[in-house]
């Protein structure tokens, strides 16, 4: 298995939700933390150079004015390193520009995210803005259907890869999965698989579960887990629904623990994150990666 994609310990995930429940209740509670600044206009008093934590509204205009970092306090920075690294930080809308896969680019390695995650016209463009950051460029395969032909996947695959691209979003044939030929849908998801490992990718496995029965869900888990896939990841964003709980836990219990799972659409505050985390989820994609991160870590967005 790829290196990053092991799930996380209990002790970890105890760590994490800890600091994100401590962080929200502590600036989100209502009241201004003390020596927080009276105004956008006024200097603190005692001042102490720590905006992103005490001064949120003054924070968010400068960032908003084109400032491409902020000095924070150690317990802002612990937040996001506790965070970030945990989502892939996605556009993948048809109409999305260059200047929005730049600005996303930016945005991921700023914050520290652990992907970008784009359509493959913009891979070369992502590898660019993204190099010699952490941040890995995803994009997908066979999306959004995933009823085009298995070898148009690989070749999807391998000319990402060869572009830029270290992480493969893939989707499942759902409607041989439901035909009960899952046979096929393991050959499908195995010659991805493959094209992603010899290229020194790892390959997340699509199953749109909004589509599929409790029973289907287990049965495309467990073809994925015999093809060899690093990870299984809900939903494309553009089906029916998104991610739930209820089916990160599914698949979790259906993979065990030595496979990734990623929960992705519809994830778009804290609460939902802690939930799917919670439910086994060891990397989340969203497009709100910015809204989770200011939540989590008390700037609040007018």
């Amino acid at each position: 298995m790829a290196s990053g994609t092991a799930p996380m310990d209990q002790r970890q995930l105890e760590l994490i939700i800890s600091a994100i429940t401590d962080e929200v209740v502590h600036y989100l509670g209502g009241a201004r933390p003390a020596g927080a600044c009276p105004s956008d206009e006024a200097i603190c008093a005692d001042c102490q150079q720590c905006c992103v934590e005490k001064c949120a509204e003054k924070t968010r205009k400068v960032m908003d004015a084109g400032a491409d970092r902020i000095s924070a306090g150690a317990s802002v920075q612990q937040c996001e390193a506790a965070i970030a690294p945990f989502i892939d930080h996605t556009l993948l809308k048809p109409d999305a520009t260059r200047d929005q896969v730049i600005k996303l680019c930016q945005e991921a390695v700023r914050f520290g995210f652990a992907s970008v995650c784009v359509n493959p016209w913009y891979v070369p463009l992502a590898a660019e803005h993204v190099h010699g950051s952490t941040v890995k460029v995803c994009t997908v395969a066979g999306f959004p259907l995933g009823a085009t032909l298995p070898q148009v996947k690989i070749y999807e695959t391998e000319e990402a890869i060869k572009l830029g691209a270290e992480e493969i979003d893939m989707v499942i044939n759902v409607g041989a999965l439901k035909s009960g030929q899952d046979e096929i849908v393991e050959l499908d998801v195995r010659g991805v698989v493959e094209a992603c490992h010899r290229g020194g990718a790892i390959c997340k496995v699509i199953l749109e579960t909004a589509l599929l029965t409790n029973e289907e869900k287990v049965r495309a888990s467990i073809a994925c887990k015999n093809a060899g896939a690093d990870f299984v990841k809900t939903s494309t964003g553009f089906g029916p629904g998104g991610a739930t709980a209820e089916d990160v836990g599914l698949m979790r219990a259906a993979v065990g623990r030595e496979m990734g799972v990623k929960a992705a659409g519809g994830i778009r505050n804290i609460e939902d994150f802690k939930k799917m985390v919670s439910a086994g989820a060891t990397r989340i994609g969203a497009s709100a990666s910015v809204r989770i991160l200011e939540e989590a870590c008390g700037i609040t967005r007018n």
